[in-house]
């Protein structure tokens, strides 16, 4: 996370009480969230399977998480999903790589498997889980087209964002601010990650945001 949870905790007096992340990799953030007291509850969506398996033995011991070996997108499916090694994974999306090749030509997807997706809304998680969390390269506003139900109940959203087509028709962070404002979630910080030359200008292409509603 290019922004760092616990000083927005501190700045913006931030009550997280469930976390839903989507893109659970193996497990990264679990070492953060722990050390939140006021999290309750905590579910890890992670579609890859040989990176779920590293993430379900991080967590399993903690009685307040729960992983689930899913994608998540607007609607019941199964779906391509693009792999890499370079990067350990990190990389990996649903969605097929566009300039991801240009700026970053030592990461090479390698394979392509399918995977289950579901709609966020199908789990209907409690409202206590008031925080989202996505790292899913560029299927971001995907996730949030299934998540109309639970949206509702949301606080905070963190999510990378792009200012170009890392992949193919990713949303950019203009629409995931639009698609956010209808639940009164402002765009209230963003870190962006170091530029590189695309399109003959030196511009950041993706990085973190901060989404607070506004009571």
């Amino acid at each position: 996370m290019l922004i760092d949870l616990h000083s927005a905790i501190k700045k913006y007096s931030m009550n997280i009480t469930g976390v839903i992340h989507v893109g659970g990799h193996v497990g990264t953030e679990y070492d953060e969230y722990q050390k939140i007291n006021t999290i309750e509850h905590m579910v890890f969506f992670e579609p890859d399977p040989d990176h779920f398996k590293k993430l379900k033995s991080r967590v399993s011991h903690d009685k307040r998480a729960i992983c689930v070996n899913k994608a998540l997108g607007p609607f019941c499916c199964e779906a391509d999903f693009y792999r890499e090694t370079a990067n350990k994974g990190q990389s990996n999306s649903l969605l097929e790589p566009h300039i991801h090749t240009h700026i970053y030509p030592e990461t090479v997807f390698n394979e392509k498997i399918k995977v289950k997706v579901d709609p966020l809304d199908k789990y209907q998680t409690s409202p206590k889980f008031n925080f989202i969390n996505m790292d899913v390269q560029g299927g971001e506003l995907n996730v949030l087209l299934g998540a109309s139900k639970t949206l509702k109940n949301v606080d905070y959203v963190m999510t990378e964002v792009n200012k170009d087509e890392l992949y193919k028709n990713c949303a950019l962070i203009e629409d995931i601010d639009y698609f956010l404002s209808k639940y009164n979630l402002k765009r209230v910080e963003e870190s962006w990650a170091d530029p590189y030359w695309h399109s003959n200008s030196k511009e950041p292409v993706w990085g973190d945001a901060l989404y607070i509603k506004e009571k």
